[in-house]
């Protein structure tokens, strides 16, 4: 298991070729410099390009490296999950999960505190596409996404999910089920189950007792006869297939 250092490393290195760019936001600062806060704003900036972009949740003592989506549905889309070859591990413990790991030119999980700061203080819809080993992609849209809207501690809260207003891009609505639920590691068990839901799923994520999706269990590269094991979005797949692909993404709205 990597320690989340090494996310936090590869922000410093990342943040040495474009912080003088990210700095033209539209977010002003006292020191008159400007700081995007995520990549809508990165995009009203005139970079139409996905890619890498260093965002500010919360000004600029708060930067880290997003993959931006400027294609997909209009684009401005800030990505804060990214799986597509297995090469990033996901079975990890509460702070990995609320700090964030991986790097963002390839797999990541942006980390949840990161995600509590953009969806703070703006309101965010969700998108999640999937792709499957036979080149199928398919895609579910929920149109209010914030994480503890309510908490004073979202930590205490277990950055708990909540998504309203799903749209169906043929994937199927697999997160209603997990609305409300606190987030859970298989060092912090925060599920309605009366086992641990991310020690047997391996894999952190809004659990209940236990999952509909679970888009951060192990990469199991598709049919196989574990039950309800692997990269999983059942109403599409079910529980005995691994995603091949998965991004979740918000935009403002």
């Amino acid at each position: 298991m990597k320690a989340p250092g090494v996310f936090l490393l590869f922000n410093v290195l990342l943040l040495i070729n474009v912080c003088s760019a990210a700095k033209r936001d539209t977010e002003n600062d006292t020191d008159g410099e400007m700081y995007p806060a995520d990549c809508d704003e990165w995009y009203a900036m005139g970079s139409e390009a996905s890619g890498v972009h260093v965002i500010y949740p919360a000004g600029p003592q708060s930067a880290v490296p997003v993959y931006c989506d400027m294609t997909t549905d209009e684009g401005k889309w800030t990505v804060i999950q990214k799986r597509f070859n297995g090469s990033l591990a996901f079975f990890r413990g509460w702070t990995d999960y609320k700090l964030g790991f991986g790097r963002a030119d390839g797999e990541y999980w942006l980390g949840l505190h990161n995600v509590y700061l953009l969806t703070l203080k703006r309101k965010y819809e969700l998108r999640v596409d999937l792709g499957d080993f036979e080149n199928n992609t398919a895609y579910a849209k929920y149109s209010d996404f914030a994480l503890s809207p309510k908490a004073i501690n979202p930590e205490e809260d277990g950055y708990a999910l909540y998504v309203e207003g799903f749209h169906d891009g043929g994937a199927g609505d697999a997160l209603s089920y997990h609305n409300g639920m606190k987030f859970s590691t298989y060092d912090s068990d925060r599920d309605t189950y009366t086992q641990n839901c991310a020690a047997l799923s391996t894999g952190g994520f809004w659990f209940k007792s236990c999952h509909q999706a679970n888009l951060n269990g192990p990469y199991l590269g598709g049919v196989h006869l574990s039950y309800a094991s692997g990269v999983i979005w059942f109403p599409w797949k079910g529980y005995y297939y691994s995603l091949k692909t998965t991004e979740m993404k918000i935009r403002r709205v």
